[in-house]
């Protein structure tokens, strides 16, 4: 990603780079990897922490962003719980960084 990455409004009305958020759905998911979580549930994060790795080390364009995010997305709502609490701490974590993703960039 570019320097020039459109940024997106965090909770508290700061703006962090499309870059900043795609780094921590990445660090919420790669989280969940190191913890005994539910044997389904592990199987939607895994997929999903793919892909926001290759979304977070990759030099994408912005549409190509939102797509694999909202891929990202779809697959968390597979997941109703970890079965760990501080897995479900990084994954409601993933879901709103998706969200801030998602509504901080506009598809043209």
């Amino acid at each position: 990603m570019t320097d020039d990455s459109h940024p997106a409004r965090t909770a508290d009305g700061s703006e962090d780079s499309l870059e900043d958020h795609t780094q921590q759905l990445h660090r919420h998911l790669e989280a969940t990897a190191e913890l005994p979580i539910d044997r389904l549930a592990n199987r939607w994060l895994g997929e999903a922490e793919a892909i926001s790795r290759d979304v977070a080390t990759s030099d994408l364009e912005d549409d190509v962003v939102v797509e694999r995010v909202e891929k990202i997305q779809h697959l968390l709502s597979e997941v109703d719980e970890t079965g760990h609490e501080e897995g479900d701490d990084h994954l409601e974590a993933a879901i709103q960084c998706c969200k801030a993703i998602l509504e901080g960039t506009e598809r043209n």
